[in-house]
């Protein structure tokens, strides 16, 4: 029996390596979004960065190690091999967490997970030992430690507000000073604010890293006889004093004689402590338990006292964390920055809500975000009501953005907000996390990052009246899964400490291997998802200026819905007749997918029509009545898949073998069309189109024939109303889908001219 804690041991170390290579995953976007976001540094200037701040974090974390050993329960009430049972429970539960958040590519908490798992897998322990002996379950406040868990949790939570309100008002501030003109302001100006900036994150990083070493505790007579820990946090006014005027003097320096960008310094030293900060915070998070078991281990191992008897009082000790083991930890948390794919997945959540303008909107609107917008435009109308005009002008100003007439493709491009926001983010951040860090608070990086981003793109008026309800949606998406990530954490760790706790090795045995599976499904499903967007099935933006030009550019696009829309109608007819559940479910969701991307070429109408000059403002009609046609093909198709799913999934008769026999006598001929069309679009050969027009009436009559035989069936023979409900609604939508593709080809059957050479803008 003894074998199986050292077994669970290395179990722990193997799910440490996993714990961190998933926890990067997901927190790589709070100290690589705003230098990736700004565009400010190349890519891998970003990365080795991050990777030494990452690297000085780790060797100096050790002090947040005591959080997994007794910040949550208290150890001294547990035996040994509950305690081994508790941070297994833990670990398998933290880690398939952190990775189902990061597969859907939403940032949650590293901090509240591991803290949340810790209390639910502590609390079923407790709960199953005061059951055993008939206690009463009051004294569950025994073994735990209340006063310091609820001091995390209120600190976790409270940095929400925190982080967002600090980020909110430094960004204001910034912003009125500096302006989007920041570049041209005085060379004293951008000195100034760099000498803030730098000064206060570099009092951190020194703050931290010298608590980290052993010269901290040691007394020097040039500071006044006391160690340097305690003069750097009872001398603070005079340090940040020395500290600003050298970065100041050296900022203006640096600006005036060496031209040096010191908007991008301040981005790359804010990134080299924001990672310092994320891996000093939270290192605890991936292999504070496992490290907590060893040293567990270690004490019960020399005892010779069995493991249902040993108190695990030891653990209430100060024990140092070897710094072998965390510097190991840090070159694995190194090496999966720069190989996990999952990480960049994660970032684009954070900088699309944060962007300037128009973005890739990843959420929908909800009655909860839409109020909260409608009250805020409301408080902002009282607001603008009561302060002088003059005032009002003067801060307008301030806020004005460069305008510039791009693509919204164009406009992804570019840098989804300036260096000033990038510089606030950073600095606001990387200050908050590491005051915490300092005083051995857990506060949730996530929860920092993410909320300072989301203050200062609200200061900073990025979420204009076209984004805003997008962008608060998403905020809230967020914040709900945090709130799930701390119930699901204390839940499901509590289940699995129940399992062990029954099943002993066995059930260890099995957990690790279903984890193992899920892991490895993850994988698998990312991977494919991934794959599943192909370049060429991709709907491309026309960016011509004359029809010519424009027949020319779109002709791939239509191809392309054309291919689809016969994949996706042909698949609905045959689901229904196979009654393929899973088949009409993945046809449903093309049919979703291709009407999301026809929607996006609409959004594109306002950039395409803007570009237009005087003498092409025909090219704006033809796109228009184009756009309009597909939009109503991808109607037809999405309504016509999910009324095939509908009925099958409710288990609703089946349609009779003539009327699948006569749905499919359609489809086969649609698929003549289908498949001519595509031929004529793939070759330009636009004058094929008249062959295929010839057959519209065709048909329509076959169309027309079907609705008259379906209508005689009902009358003397049809007794399911929701088959015949079913019949009629393919054919009608059939017959809509029709009109609109004959519509859509003598559009560019009447337009296209091949004589006439197609104009094009000039890419600048």
């Amino acid at each position: 029996m003894d074998n199986i804690y050292f077994l669970i041991l290395v179990a722990l170390g193997i799910l440490a390596i996993a714990d961190l290579v998933v926890g990067v995953s997901n927190d790589a976007v709070n100290f690589l979004n705003s230098a990736i976001g700004s565009k400010a540094i190349s890519f891998k200037t970003i990365m080795i960065v991050a990777s030494v701040g990452i690297a000085c974090g780790a060797i100096f974390s050790s002090g947040l190690m005591e959080v997994a050993r007794k910040g949550i329960f208290n150890p001294g009430e547990f035996y040994f091999d509950e305690i081994m049972f508790i941070f297994m429970a833990v670990m398998i539960t933290d880690i398939l967490l952190l990775d189902f958040f990061n597969t859907i590519g939403m940032p949650t908490s590293t901090t509240v997970s591991i803290v949340f798992n810790l209390l639910g897998a502590a609390v079923a322990m407790a709960i199953l030992k005061i059951a055993n002996v008939n206690g009463s379950f009051s004294d569950i406040v025994h073994y735990i430690n209340t006063d310091k868990a609820i001091e995390i949790i209120i600190g976790i939570l409270s940095s929400v507000v925190i982080a967002f309100s600090i980020g909110a008002f430094v960004q204001w501030v910034s912003r009125v000073l500096l302006s989007y003109q920041f570049q041209r302001k005085a060379n004293w100006v951008g000195a100034v604010f760099a000498g803030i900036a730098l000064s206060a994150i570099s009092y951190f990083i020194l703050l931290k890293g010298i608590k980290g070493t052993p010269f901290a505790d040691q007394t020097y007579g040039f500071i006044g006889g006391v160690t340097i820990k305690d003069y750097l946090e009872t001398e603070v006014y005079k340090v940040g004093f020395i500290n600003f005027a050298f970065w100041a003097i050296l900022s203006f320096v640096l600006i005036q004689f060496a031209k040096v960008n010191i908007y991008k310094v301040i981005i790359g030293v804010g990134t080299f402590a924001l990672a310092l900060a994320f891996a000093g915070n939270d290192l605890v998070n991936f292999i504070g338990v496992p490290i907590a078991a060893w040293q567990s281990y270690i004490a019960w191992s020399g005892s010779g006292v069995d493991a249902s008897e040993f108190s695990m009082g030891i653990l209430a000790n100060t024990v140092e964390t070897p710094t072998l083991l965390l510097f190991l930890s840090g070159m694995i948390m190194v090496a999966t920055l720069w190989m996990s794919k999952k990480a960049r997945y994660v970032a684009d959540t954070e900088i699309n809500l944060s962007r300037e303008g128009e973005a890739k909107e990843k959420f929908q609107p909800n009655f909860l975000s839409r109020g909260l917008v409608r009250f805020s435009i409301n408080l902002s109308t009282w607001a603008s009501s009561i302060v002088p005009n003059s005032l009002q002008n003067k801060i307008n100003k301030r806020f004005e953005k460069p305008t510039l007439n791009l693509s919204k493709e164009k406009v992804l491009q570019l840098p989804a907000f300036d260096m000033i926001r990038a510089s606030v983010n950073l600095m606001v951040a990387g200050i908050l996390i590491s005051i915490a860090t300092s005083y051995k608070l857990p506060l949730s990086t996530t929860y920092v990052t993410f909320m300072v981003a989301m203050g200062t793109s609200l200061a900073d008026r990025a979420w204009g009246a076209e984004s805003a309800v997008y962008r608060v949606a998403g905020v809230l998406n967020v914040i709900a899964g945090w709130f799930s990530t701390a119930i699901i954490a204390f839940i499901a760790s509590g289940v699995v400490l129940s399992l062990i706790n029954f099943g002993k090795g066995a059930a260890i045995a099995m957990l690790l291997f279903a984890a193992v599976l899920l892991l490895v499904r993850n994988y698998i499903s990312y991977n494919k998802k991934s794959k599943e967007i192909k370049v060429e099935d991709r709907l491309r933006r026309a960016e011509s200026s004359s029809i010519q030009g424009v027949i020319e550019e779109t002709a791939t696009n239509i191809a392309n819905v054309v291919k689809r829309s016969n994949k996706i109608y042909s698949n609905s007819i045959n689901g229904l007749a196979k009654q393929a559940l899973d088949s009409l479910k993945k046809n449903k969701k093309q049919g979703n997918k291709l009407a999301l991307e026809i929607e996006d070429l609409r959004e594109h109408t306002f950039y395409f029509i803007k570009n237009l000059e005087e003498a092409h403002i025909g090219a704006s009609n033809f796109y228009i009545n184009i756009m309009g046609y597909l939009t109503d093909m991808s109607q037809s198709l999405e309504y016509i898949g999910k009324v095939s799913y509908n009925h099958v999934q409710n288990n609703h008769k089946k349609l009779k073998y003539n009327q699948i026999k006569e749905l499919k006598e359609i489809d086969h001929k649609l698929e003549e069309i289908f498949n001519s069309t595509q031929k004529a679009f793939e070759e330009k050969s636009f004058e094929q189109i008249g062959a295929i027009l010839d057959s519209k009436q065709e048909l329509y009559d076959l169309v027309s024939q079907k609705i008259d035989i379906q209508v005689s069936r009902t009358r003397t023979e049809e007794s399911s109303p929701k088959n015949t409900t079913l019949y009629f609604s393919l054919l009608l939508e059939t017959r809509d889908l029709i009109t609109a593709m004959m519509n859509l080809l003598e559009q560019y059957y009447r337009e296209h001219d091949s004589t006439v050479q197609p104009a094009t803008i000039e890419k600048k």
